[in-house]
């Protein structure tokens, strides 16, 4: 999963809930065709993005005597020129600076986070003015800047431990929030006795442990777990035992088990099993993605450009973070604080998810469902 990898395994990240709220454009089947048009869908969306939204926002005369609308000021701390986690924050800022330009509500401070200065560089940033602050990144800035937030700062990633200041908040994709949502989804189904077939690599253990935890926690039963072999098959006995399968791989492994599964065995997956060309034998797995993949029609998501550059759909969902980071930092500064609940309540429909404030100060990331479907011209 590259850059997310990165992210979530050596910084560690993520959380949602339940409840798979429908939006309002119709969920888009992921299928081969989709992948030979990638480059073209691309820029196309940006084309009509850019005509609806302007990178530059129209001049408006402001009238006499009237005053000006004052813009939110934030200050971004990323680590745009670290070796491990440059690249990272660079396409996180992309998508930062695209809403940005388009919503045109707030000016930008950037900040670059290091680890030796990160605390002074947040305490200037506020002592600057801003009113809330967008970062950082890494588990160890958040740490360090953890007893000085006297602003509302959206941290982008999930905190080592709680936290009692509830003026930090956490926006993060890690895997175990979707592992929360399958449970939930496939609970919602009827599935009694799922079978979790995970891989080796720490990902796919962190998506299955998370998702067991839950199943147990939501219906006091245990699910069964099994590790993918090479070959994919998978034991007559364990397959008996199960009414569901869970996936908690990524799509090349995915398929080599699917091949070995019975077709009237009902399977889901996370997002890590979606891509640009799906293999024919990933067919009707039910899975959770981004309304950024899966619903690009939706006002909130076709409001903003794509990436200048085709990214791969993991690196991208770094450009969708970025731009419901600045949303949210946009909602927080018009949200009044409360010392006993701080912003308890705060939720928008995100191109990451639908997102609202829940435990622990971090944003719950509830994602569309969908079904990989396979070209019939094919």
């Amino acid at each position: 999963m590259g850059l997310v990898m990165a992210l979530s395994g050596m910084a560690h990240a993520q959380v949602p809930d339940y409840i798979i709220e429908l939006n309002n454009a119709p969920l888009k089947p992921v299928v081969p065709q989709q992948a030979k048009m990638a480059k073209k869908a691309v820029a196309s969306a940006q084309v009509a993005t850019t005509a609806a939204a302007p990178a530059v926002a129209p001049v408006v005369p402001v009238p006499v005597g009237s005053k000006p609308r004052q813009k939110v000021h934030i200050a971004l701390v990323l680590p745009t020129e670290s070796p491990l986690f440059g690249d990272a924050a660079r396409v996180v800022r992309q998508g930062f600076d695209a809403a940005a330009a388009t919503d045109d509500d707030a000016t930008v401070d950037y900040v670059d986070e290091q680890e030796n200065n990160v605390v002074a560089r947040y305490r200037a940033a506020i002592n600057n003015g801003a009113q809330v602050i967008v970062g950082p990144l890494t588990r160890s800035g958040i740490a360090a800047i953890t007893p000085y937030a006297k602003v509302p700062t959206l941290v982008l990633n999930t905190f080592d431990k709680p936290v009692g200041n509830l003026r930090l908040l956490s926006l993060s994709l890690a895997v175990e929030g979707e592992a929360r949502q399958m449970a939930t989804l496939m609970n919602d189904d009827g599935r009694s006795a799922p079978l979790v077939i995970a891989g080796a690599d720490p990902l796919s253990r962190r998506l299955a442990d998370a998702f067991a935890k839950e199943w147990q926690a939501r219906t006091g039963r245990i699910a069964l777990q099994l590790e993918a072999g090479g070959d994919g098959k998978v034991s007559a006995d364990s397959l008996a035992q199960a009414d569901s399968v869970l996936l908690a791989l990524d799509a090349k492994p995915a398929a080599l088990v699917r091949k070995a599964l019975p077709d009237t065995l009902p399977v889901y997956a996370s997002s890590m099993i979606n891509s640009r060309e799906p293999d024919p034998a990933l067919a009707g797995i039910r899975f959770v993605d981004m309304p950024w993949f899966l619903m690009p029609e939706q006002a909130e998501v076709k409001r903003y450009p794509r990436p200048d550059t085709l990214l791969t759909l993991q690196t991208e969902r770094l450009y969708a973070l970025g731009v419901d980071a600045y949303r949210l930092a946009v909602a927080l500064a018009g949200t009044a604080y409360n010392p006993r609940s701080g912003y308890a309540g705060l939720s928008i429909n995100g191109v990451t998810g639908n997102l609202r404030l829940g435990r622990n100060h971090q944003f719950e990331r509830i994602q569309p469902v969908s079904i990989i479907g396979v070209d019939k011209l094919k």
